[in-house]
């Protein structure tokens, strides 16, 4: 089953939003969740399980759940206020001219104020990484590509194939790389265990897909 980045979203009653990440456990290489961000305001991040997944069908993943128990979910975004302090407001003690058109200012004091500032948190289960269509993938001697989708087993959840998007605009392609070749992974980059002449031997289509 393939579990498509930036791709539509249906729940059971229709459309409810996109597919923005993918929640994966880089040590057993199984994807747990998917990121849903919703189509109308307020456009939440709701992170999914991957077993209310039930197919992928043209580019469109199908979820087994209505809108409103999608919207009970946990967000993958937490927003917290924080304080910050901010100068308030000046009081300049004086100033001069030193002729030809220049200025002097003496020393200033400043009032301080507080402001409340959001800050963002991403809800990321312990040990697991949050990966997103475009992040780069690397070979042991440079760059390769971007994430493109990931081919789940829809049985256990685990992975057995990356597809990584090569080349320009006009010449794009994707690249199929199993599980096995995956070194490691970060939340911003793939590695590879192959070189980037090893990779032009493996299978690839041209990309034409509605959603690319």
């Amino acid at each position: 089953m393939e579990i498509p980045l930036q791709a539509q979203v249906e729940c059971a009653d229709g459309v409810c939003g996109r597919s923005v990440y993918l929640l994966i456990n880089p040590v057993s290489e199984q994807v747990t969740h998917l990121v849903v961000q919703e189509t109308s305001s307020p456009y939440r991040e709701i992170i999914v399980p991957l077993d209310l997944v039930s197919a992928t069908i043209a580019g469109t993943i199908q979820l087994r759940c209505s809108k409103a128990e999608l919207e009970k979910m946990a967000p993958f975004v937490q927003t917290e206020f924080v304080k910050e302090v901010v100068p308030d407001q000046y009081a300049w003690y004086g100033a001069g001219y030193y002729g030809m058109g220049a200025y002097y200012y003496w020393p200033y004091v400043s009032y301080e104020g507080t402001v409340q500032v959001p800050v963002e948190h991403l809800q990321i289960p312990p040990g697991e990484l949050a990966v997103r269509r475009g992040t780069r993938v690397k070979a042991t001697d440079g760059d390769v590509g971007r994430v493109d989708e990931f081919v789940v087993n829809p049985e256990n959840g685990h992975i057995t194939h990356l597809v990584m998007r090569e080349g320009h605009l006009w010449g794009q392609k994707d690249v199929i790389i199993p599980v096995s070749a995956i070194d490691t992974t970060r939340e911003d980059i793939v590695f590879l265990k192959l070189d980037k002449h090893q990779i032009e031997s493996l299978p690839s289509f041209p990309l034409h897909r509605r959603w690319a």
